[in-house]
């Protein structure tokens, strides 16, 4: 099996002491290809430089809405330029966050316009961050329209999800399947067509099950894909091939091999 991991944060300094022991038991278990999203400027050099020394590792460069404090006005102009200079395969990470207390919703809103506009000026799909703000998301949208992506660690209503797939995006799904007591969740996943869905770890947040309280890795995923497996009741051989195949057509990633 091929499994793709659509959201890891392998560049973090939770990585530091055994990143490249990590991939290689990540790639020993069928992830072949992992993508790693920025979160602020100051971390692209070294994500960038990550990835090329990896075949199957694959940039996306964006401006995290939670780090608003670490992001400065000249940055959409330098996303602009790495993205002419690197041409990561998506934006992000991206979005709307109204969950943490504190952080200012209104700065967030046109800094994710002004990053879905140079996504869809570079014909590139973002990956969305979205915490209790589909609704304000999904306006933007409708309004600024890109090339598709993904909604990283999905948490919202099959109406949403209809929504979103409509845009042409499809659904992250990670580490809170795997926990019994996520029911709505995993009703969701259960739900939705196979071919709105994706799989995820965040690593080294949002951890499986098996390893709470733990750093979360890309060597967990095909827990993940076991954990939809029960909860659709279809082979982890059919939905890998499902979902390898989602993350490909939504991220341009066609000359991956099966």
């Amino acid at each position: 099996m091929t499994l793709i991991d659509t959201h890891c944060h392998l560049d973090v300094a939770a990585f530091d002491p055994d990143r490249h022991a990590v991939i290689a038991r990540a790639r020993a278990l069928g992830v072949l290809g992992i993508v790693v999203p920025a979160i602020h400027a100051e971390g692209w050099p070294g994500l960038l430089e990550l990835c090329a020394g990896e075949d199957d590792l694959y940039p996306a460069l964006g401006l995290h809405p939670v780090f608003l404090n670490r992001h400065k006005d000249s940055d959409i102009t330098a996303l602009e330029r790495a993205i002419a200079a690197h041409r990561p395969l998506a934006v992000g990470e991206i979005g709307l966050d109204d969950a943490v207390v504190g952080l200012d919703r209104a700065a967030q809103r046109p800094l994710l316009r002004a990053q879905l506009a140079v996504a869809r000026e570079a014909n590139l799909p973002v990956l969305l961050h979205v915490r209790k703000a589909h609704d304000a998301m999904l306006e933007i949208l409708q309004r600024v329209r890109v090339p598709g992506g993904i909604v990283h660690a999905f948490n919202g209503s099959l109406q949403q999800a209809q929504r979103y797939l409509e845009l042409g995006f499809r659904l992250g799904f990670g580490g809170m399947l795997t926990f019994p007591r996520s029911t709505r969740l995993r009703r969701l996943a259960a739900q939705l067509p196979s071919t709105a869905i994706v799989l995820e770890t965040d690593a080294p947040d949002m951890t499986v099950a098996a390893h709470r309280g733990e750093r979360n890795s890309p060597e967990y995923l095909p827990q993940i894909l076991a954990a939809l497996a029960e909860v659709r009741e279809e082979s982890v051989e059919q939905l890998a091939a499902i979902t390898s195949r989602n993350a490909r057509t939504v991220l341009g990633l066609a000359a991956m091999p099966d």
